[in-house]
């Protein structure tokens, strides 16, 4: 047996690490231009018209909520199957949660669970934030119509699917957002070592969020309100004059981390390629087992950028943990995206408990297996191989 197969990992190479050497040995290790760098390219990238860096990717949905005046009285509905910082974020801001059904089979928001979802609150829904899981993107066009009926704003839940398109539209090009949101952790479809971003097309919300992520600073002249305090006698600012105007974060990102997503972003068309091949051998390998297991297949017209290679197993007919259990004595990592989020004790402690059936039938079969560029074809082989010894010939 190889190496272990986790069911995540980056791809550093040469020119990464010279990247990060540059800054290394540069006059700026943060707050340099290496960040709005990043933030152009990632921007245009995915077709917005302005990006803005954060910390993490959690930094990056609570700095777009805040941005969005999300507050307490406020309601933002979350897909019941996601991570906790979709839901968090909005918490973070003081706004409550109503956690949205999802399709049985594709884990994703839909067009109906968002209408059942905003019917079902008491009180005015702010945002909704579709997460678009594993790569494969909702339906936001669908989504965008249900939010302009009731009223509220859409907040993208992107970090999972830098590179992917839906009927045309990119992920993070805000089409039918308000905003959207990205992480670069180092399992993610690029790396910076932690990070995040947001890309909107709305200059004064990006502007807002430049503000936010360094403590709600601005240097300003035309927005500073102190002139005594911060201009001079010609109505300039001073040279070290700088005004807090609302109470902010420190989500800044390092030129390190910026430094290493902007030459990683120079890869992500090579590495969502190589996800797609490596989800395709995985696809014909796996089609004799296609009575237990079954890959989750993207929508038509879309071409999703893969964080997930994300199968189904048949809760009645295999032991998820007992699977999982022999995989990893193979030296094969999996992982299970996600718990549904009511049944998370903070949650179901406030909000009480609850059941969504389209949620529970994706976490009682859903599995992730390894997936990321650096893997080769005879890492896919072994993974089908070692599932087809499992379940084939323990009948």
């Amino acid at each position: 047996m190889s190496g272990p197969l986790p069911y995540g990992l980056h791809l550093i190479e040469a020119d990464d690490v010279a990247a990060v050497t540059e800054v290394l040995t540069g006059p700026h290790l943060a707050q340099g231009p290496k960040v709005a760098a990043f933030e152009a390219a990632l921007a245009a990238k995915v077709g917005a018209q302005a990006g803005v860096a954060a910390s993490s990717g959690t930094a990056a949905l609570h700095l777009a909520l805040t941005a969005l005046d999300v507050g307490p009285g406020d309601i933002c509905i979350v897909p019941a199957i996601t991570f906790l910082s979709t839901a968090t974020a909005a918490r973070m801001c003081g706004a409550e949660v109503a956690f949205a059904d999802v399709d049985p089979v594709t884990g994703l928001m839909t067009a109906e669970t968002l209408r059942e979802a905003a019917a079902r609150v008491q009180g005015p829904v702010k945002a909704a934030l579709p997460v678009h899981l594993g790569g494969r993107m909702c339906d936001m066009p669908a989504l965008a119509k249900v939010a302009a009926e009731i009223g509220f704003l859409l907040v993208e839940d992107a970090c999972h699917a830098l590179g992917s398109v839906r009927s045309g539209d990119h992920a993070g090009g805000c089409a039918h957002s308000a905003a959207a949101c990205f992480s670069f952790h180092p399992v993610k479809t690029i790396a910076a070592g932690e990070g995040g971003m947001v890309t909107t097309n709305d200059p004064k919300l990006a502007a807002r969020m430049m503000r936010l992520r360094n403590h709600g600073v601005t240097h300003d002249p035309a927005l500073m309100t102190d002139p005594e305090l911060s201009l001079n006698e010609d109505g300039e600012r001073h040279p070290w004059s700088y005004e807090q105007l609302e109470l902010g974060f420190n989500y800044r990102m390092t030129d390190l981390e910026a430094a290493l997503g902007l030459s990683q972003l120079g890869k992500l068309d090579r590495f969502v390629d190589r996800r797609a091949g490596l989800a395709a051998l995985y696809d014909m390998l796996l089609e004799p087992l296609s009575g237990r297991l079954q890959p989750i297949q993207a929508a038509r017209g879309e071409a999703p950028s893969l964080h997930l290679y994300a199968v189904r197993l048949d809760p009645d007919e295999l032991n998820r943990d007992a699977v999982m259990r022999d995989l990893t004595s193979r030296g094969i990592g999996t992982q299970v995206h996600y718990i549904p989020l009511y049944r998370q004790p903070y949650f179901a402690r406030r909000y009480g408990p609850m059941r969504l059936e389209g949620a529970e039938t994706y976490y009682a079969g859903v599995l992730a297996l390894p997936l990321y560029p650096a893997m080769t074809d005879q890492d896919v082989e072994r993974v089908a191989a070692a599932l087809t010894d499992m379940l084939l010939t323990a009948d």
